[in-house]
């Protein structure tokens, strides 16, 4: 079978230190919320900040507070996801849903990369011509070769990559505190902005936009899989000490993208909206007015390299998003340069067309309709997620709380009553255009967004839909899963084979009470005998073996849950010949199976199985069987 795990090359690549001292730990657990961090203060953020602060001053601080509190819980929803199923987002899709949604989700957030993307190139772009005075064209063309530091990265690990991130994320913030002390904002007039207001009724609308562009749909993606970099001993308490560090990391890097966002509303506030220059929009004219506003010379250029770090960083959390969802959704593996390629030649072919047809001011233009495709998006991100943190078979002891899960739909719906109203007020404006562009608008838009509301749909009532197709379908061939396991015997090194029959109840009851009285891992096995699977070994994808994994790895979690490490793996084939295999590869010194409890004939024919495999076994066998 495919390497299922997300990001193979840096899964479980971190060390976590058994020391007790808090912050050795803390620093340990550091890291991929600073990654996921920079997507909240990536080039498509600023000219939303701009334009609201120039045209309402401090007054709609609250919005950015409020968003970012809302992504404070999706980002530690979504920690939570990959730490506990050990599945990022995308496979969790891909486990749940079937392969025509999964599709049409992979394309939706392929769409939502490459707009991520695109705002990404433009905002290097127009911080270089801001420095250096390169053509807006040249500067597109030169991020192209930031796919080189991508690949260096890459290659340089997991830590180093979160090392350079933090490096340019200080960057920018030291950049806008700077910002801010020459600005000289007004203090009160800073804290009134925390109280909830809207000036007038075109504020709403800044505020759908500050929201929009706060929560993007890919982070929610990155950040399942980059937690699972971390080696984290999957027991109860495990798993709890690594959620506690996971949402301390969040909190802090969040905050520091909400102290970056809110300072760029400041400063617009405190220069251009003091000022009366209440129509600055585009990042180009806040640059043009700096200097002489601020009467220094030194903010432009602070301004500009902010920016520049902006682009750099977003775009190198936004090829580790493409890889997860192209993996996670439809399982293709592209190697990385390639896949590289290909992002970033999807985000310059729009951009270089615009600017040859339209010229460089239709670039503020590209960059919000790459945050309208962004703002598509982010609800079949979000949905899901909950949808999957609160599924107790999934998630056992660690499903979410009837508050957290509340508080997660009013984010939910929040997000997607504003961005429908977004997208919807940009659809309206397409269809009202004259010409070939309404007609475009009128034939392939429509339909475009009536398919994508339609999936929405789907997504929304699929735990409702997928109830009652469960009550629809004939019995299942496997009897029903073990809810629980107390451990209470004793024994050593051990797997338990399990065939989803009747006697798995009592392997794992045994299997247990061993592994908690060793305190050792526990191996839970299980073969997949189909025809496929003996034909093809790992290398078979099909619904059983998908299913098989996932039934697994729940018991995992369940066992998780009485401080047992457990693992899971599945075999393909005989499991006469396979079970050794796996059992000599793991270094297991005990392996309890099932009876199957048969008589005469049948006892013959299924006895033989046990036999013959403690024939092939040069380690203990322990048979467990049901009473009576």
């Amino acid at each position: 079978m495919p390497d299922s795990k997300s990001l193979s090359e840096v899964h479980s690549s971190v060390a976590v230190p058994e020391s007790r001292g808090f912050l050795r730990r803390l620093f340990a657990f550091a890291g991929p919320a600073y990654l996921v961090s920079v997507g909240y203060m990536d080039p498509g953020n600023w000219a939303t900040d701009i334009a609201a602060g120039s045209r309402y001053g401090y007054a709609l601080i609250w919005v950015l507070l409020m968003s970012n509190l809302m992504a404070v819980l999706l980002q530690s929803l979504s920690a939570r996801l990959g730490l506990v199923s050990g599945r990022d987002l995308a496979q969790a899709c891909r486990d749940r849903y079937p392969p025509a949604v999964n599709a049409a989700l992979w394309v939706l957030c392929e769409v939502a990369i490459g707009a991520c993307d695109l705002a990404e190139v433009l905002g290097s772009a127009i911080g270089l011509q801001l420095l250096f005075g390169l053509p807006l064209m040249y500067g597109v063309l030169v991020t192209a070769l930031d796919t080189f530091l991508i690949l260096f990265l890459h290659q340089a690990g997991i830590r180093k990559m979160e090392a350079f991130i933090l490096v340019l994320v200080a960057t920018i913030g030291a950049c806008f505190l700077l910002e801010i002390i020459l600005s000289r904002p007004d203090l009160p007039g800073i804290a009134r902005g925390f109280l909830p207001t809207l000036p007038d009724r075109d504020a709403l609308y800044y505020a759908i936009g500050i929201l929009g562009a706060t929560v993007m749909p890919h982070n929610l993606y990155l950040h399942s899989s980059l937690v699972q970099s971390r080696k984290v001993v999957k027991t109860a308490d495990g798993i709890h000490q690594s959620l506690k560090y996971n949402t301390i990391d969040s909190v802090v890097a969040l905050n520091i993208a909400f102290f970056i966002n809110a300072a760029i509303l400041v400063m617009a506030a405190a220069v251009f909206f003091r000022s009366g220059h209440t129509d600055v929009a585009s990042i180009q004219d806040a640059h043009r007015l700096l200097a002489p506003l601020v009467g220094s010379g030194v903010a432009p250029i602070v301004f500009a390299v902010a920016l520049i770090c902006a682009g750099q960083s977003s775009t190198i959390t936004g090829t580790l998003a493409g890889q997860i969802v192209m993996e996670g959704f439809v399982n293709i593996r592209l190697r990385p340069w390639l896949r590289r390629l290909v992002t970033r030649a999807l985000a310059i072919i729009p951009a270089v067309l615009t600017i040859a047809v339209a010229g460089e001011g239709a670039s503020g233009e590209l960059l919000v309709f790459s945050q309208v495709l962004l703002s598509m998006q982010l609800s079949f991100a979000v949905i899901p997620l909950i949808h999957m943190v609160s599924d107790r078979k999934r998630m056992g002891a660690f499903a979410i709380r009837p508050v957290t899960k509340a508080l997660a739909w009013a984010c939910a719906g929040i997000i997607v009553v504003l961005n429908v109203k977004l997208v919807l007020g940009e659809l309206g404006g397409w269809v009202a255009k004259e010409g070939a562009a309404g007609v475009a608008a009128r034939f392939a838009a429509i339909p475009v967004f009536v398919a994508v509301g339609l999936l929405l749909l789907y997504i929304i009532a699929e735990p409702v839909l997928f109830a009652g197709r469960g009550k629809r379908q004939p019995p299942d061939v496997h009897h029903p899963e073990i809810d629980d396991v107390e451990p209470a015997r004793p024994f050593r090194k051990i797997a338990a084979a399990l065939d989803f029959g009747d006697t798995d109840a009592e392997v794992l009851s045994r299997a247990a009470s061993i592994a908690a009285a060793n305190r050792c891992p526990l191996l839970l096995v299980h073969c997949v005998e189909s025809a496929g699977a003996a034909a093809m070994g790992g290398e078979i994808t099909d619904t059983e073996s998908q299913k098989d994994l996932e039934r697994l790895r729940r018991y995992t979690i369940v066992l998780g849950k009485h401080d047992i490490q457990a693992e899971a793996e599945l075999g393909f084939g005989d499991p006469v010949r396979v079970l050794p295999e796996i059992i000599r590869r793991h270094g297991v010194e005990l392996l309890v199976v099932g009876a199957h409890g048969h008589k005469g004939l049948s006892d013959w024919l299924y006895g033989s199985t046990i036999d013959e495999l403690r024939h092939r076994l040069n380690i203990s066998v322990l048979v467990a069987g049901r009473e009576g």
